[in-house]
């Protein structure tokens, strides 16, 4: 496989074929350098040598209704996680503070739900205005489903960004949630778009999906065009339906990350949750496909911390963008 010439069609905007995004995720053991060296010749087009920083606050946790396989905040989990209503507005601005002084670039506030309430919204957008008057960082909410208004609302109070992920194909979804479909993701996504706010829209993979899933979802990305793309890997948490599920490699890994830098390549790719599970040593090699990610932790599993994300960067040779 000729992956110098799939980085050429990514960088000259040309779509991949099926064909060619299966040979990607086939690629054999061995070229593993080469494909890297491929999409680092697109992500290097784009972005230079850039890396910018998330980080992510998990402002109300658990006691969600909806029946996601994999969450461990999901109503049929039985994982032994915090459980707790929102963070005081103190809480979450302590939470800027300390992303501002990691050096990241946009600070995630989450909630479990299937979306915010007329209350918790007042109480959301209050505490994003408080942030912003205090913290210059950029402001990313995952709050669940959105009607129009809920969106527009958000935006006002100085929401710059809405994370709201596909997480898997269309035909894929039923398999890994029925309180919530597909198509509910996406309208949430229009009310979002529609209110002015940019779009932070990814992936999860590692569920049992087939590889036609995945490439399925990276077209749909791909046509979507969110401002941000987080890549995340199923990370089994005890106590989740998925918990049986742990056949990712490291090298599968890196190809699928491979893969979304040539169909969306001027999108900002992040490795997020569960890359220092599966990638392991081979996190620093992410850094080749991918311009972003998280430091100091998911909703409710750990990460990597500032310090270890920055000696990674700077050991690699990027350097970490600013606001």
């Amino acid at each position: 496989m000729n992956y110098q010439r799939l980085a050429e069609k990514a960088i000259s905007g040309q779509e991949l074929t099926r064909e060619e995004c299966l040979s990607v995720l086939h690629s054999p053991d061995i070229e593993i350098l080469q494909l890297l060296d491929a999409a680092y010749a697109v992500r290097r087009h784009f972005f230079g040598n850039r890396v910018h920083l998330h980080m992510l606050i998990n402002a109300k946790s658990g006691l969600c209704p909806e029946d996601c396989n994999y969450c461990s905040q999901s109503k049929i989990s039985t994982a032994d996680i915090p459980r707790y209503t929102l963070l005081s507005e103190s809480e979450l601005l302590e939470g800027a503070k300390r992303a501002k002084k990691a050096n990241a670039k946009v600070y995630c506030i989450a909630m479990s739900g299937r979306g915010p309430s007329k209350q918790e919204l007042e109480y959301l957008t209050q505490a994003v205005l408080n942030i912003k008057s205090q913290v210059d960082i950029g402001i990313c909410c995952s709050v669940g489903l959105l009607t129009r208004d809920q969106a527009r609302q958000l935006k006002e109070a100085g929401v710059d960004q809405l994370n709201h992920n596909l997480n898997t194909s269309e035909r894929y979804y039923p398999q890994i949630c029925t309180t919530h479909t597909y198509r509910d993701r996406m309208n949430t996504i229009s009310a979002a778009r529609e209110a002015g706010m940019q779009l932070c829209s990814g992936v999860l993979f590692g569920q049992g999906e087939t590889e036609d899933d995945i490439v399925d979802a990276a077209f749909a990305l791909r046509a979507l065009a969110p401002r941000c793309l987080p890549i995340n890997f199923l990370h089994p948490i005890p106590g989740t339906p998925f918990q049986r599920f742990n056949y990712l490699t490291s090298l599968q890994c890196l190809r699928i990350l491979c893969l979304f830098r040539f169909l969306c390549p001027s999108q900002a790719i992040r490795a997020s949750g569960g890359r220092e599970l599966h990638l392991r040593s081979l996190q620093p090699l992410a850094l080749y496909p991918v311009n972003s990610v998280f430091v100091s932790g998911y909703l409710t599993t750990p990460g990597q911390s500032p310090e270890d994300a920055f000696k990674m960067i700077q050991d690699m040779g990027f350097e970490i963008e600013q606001q």
